[in-house]
């Protein structure tokens, strides 16, 4: 193996350096990359400017004062940085709420003294992408990847592959004040897993919705997976929809069809784990067909 010592300042990247099997060369990480367990013993290299502990309001409040002074949403550690002496950083180029952008990286690896990491910038918004970054990273780390993608897609074609009797109108809730649909890779996602979704569209970024829209759209199953949040924090978060006068007479309340999940392990990460966010959403949608033993840790059924 190359002498390759790895600062990953996204989560979804440090799981795609664990999947092409370099856990070991990663030197420091940002302070959300939580896995495989093993990387939160790593040097934290970032922080967010505000209170991450607050309500879903106040959060957004905090991150919307922050972008409209144009200032980050998080802190690169440049002195940690230099004193890891990296010989790669990698970001991403996605969106600047989730993570430190990429002009942060840039500014930050431009102050760095003695050493010129080599800056990998990852920009995933469909699956295809998350291919296509995980080849990225590993030609840029000089090891194939060939073998993880196979195995991965081959997960997705197994889904694919079995027949779905009914496609259920989903409709997949990414943050909750105000209400957020989930977009990018989410609605790809729910369509592979045999629902069709509502809300979002492929590629795109999630867009913010009104009470009404959702009421309008009888959806049959909602799923909610709010960005950063695992499945206790979400499950407080979901109780919040249920005080609407309408919440009630949703086709999807009435038989049931709510659900929880730890979206911050899953389906806000676009790393290899967005196969097993569809495998999540087809134990949902299809328990009749799919098993794969998520629930109880990756979703719930909402009482």
């Amino acid at each position: 193996m190359n002498d390759f010592k790895i600062v990953s300042l996204l989560p979804s990247a440090t799981e795609i350096v664990a999947c092409l099997g370099l856990t070991g060369a990663l030197v420091g990480r940002s302070h959300e990359c939580d896995y495989p367990p093993s990387v939160q013993e790593l040097t934290v290299c970032t922080q967010p400017k505000f209170n991450p502990e607050g309500s879903s309001q106040e959060i957004h409040d905090l991150v919307t004062n922050l972008l409209s002074t144009a200032l980050s949403v998080y802190q690169v550690k440049t002195e940690i940085i230099q004193q890891l002496q990296p010989t790669h950083v990698i970001t991403q180029d996605q969106c600047d709420v989730c993570a430190c952008s990429l002009s942060d990286v840039e500014v930050a690896v431009g102050e760095l003294t003695g050493i010129q990491p080599q800056i990998i910038s990852l920009q995933p918004n469909i699956l295809a992408d998350l291919w296509a970054d995980l080849q990225r990273v590993a030609n840029a780390l000089s090891v194939p990847g060939d073998g993880e993608i196979a195995s991965l897609k081959g997960r997705v074609e197994k889904i694919q592959q079995q027949e779905k009797k009914a496609h259920p109108k989903v409709a997949c809730i990414e943050w909750t004040e105000p209400l957020m649909a989930a977009g990018n890779w989410v609605p790809e996602l729910v369509n592979l897993a045999g629902g069709s979704s509502l809300f979002g569209i492929t590629g795109k970024h999630s867009p913010w919705m009104k009470w009404s829209e959702l009421v309008a759209a009888d959806p049959e199953v909602i799923i909610f997976m709010p960005c950063g949040f695992d499945l206790e924090r979400t499950r407080q978060d979901a109780r919040q929809l249920t005080t609407h006068p309408e919440w009630p007479n949703l086709p999807a309340v009435r038989t049931g069809k709510v659900y929880i999940t730890d979206g911050n392990s899953y389906f806000n990460r676009p790393g290899p784990r967005l196969v097993d966010s569809l495998e999540i959403l087809a134990e949902i949608l299809h328990p009749e067909i799919f098993n794969f033993g998520y629930r109880g840790t990756g979703w719930e059924r909402m009482p």
